[in-house]
């Protein structure tokens, strides 16, 4: 690690719990690009999809018991 990049850790570390938090989201974010935030928009919109035809009931609740017992080949 280059002796700046030493330097801002050790400052890094002197924050509090939540100004380090900050500062942690801060930096991963600026590894965000626009594709990511094109997914994210989709994965948003898809959410929201899912939701509201749960709401009008064509599609229902799997209980997280059941739904984690199907991804383990359990059923």
């Amino acid at each position: 690690m280059s002796e700046s990049a030493e330097k801002a850790l050790a400052e890094a570390l002197e924050l509090s719990p939540i100004q380090r938090t900050e500062l942690i989201d801060q930096l991963l974010s600026s590894f965000e690009f626009p594709p990511k935030k094109s997914i994210d928009k989709t994965w948003a919109k898809e959410a929201e999809d899912r939701i509201d035809a749960y709401e009008r009931g064509e599609l229902t609740q799997l209980l997280p018991n059941r739904s984690l017992s199907k991804l383990a080949g359990k059923t």
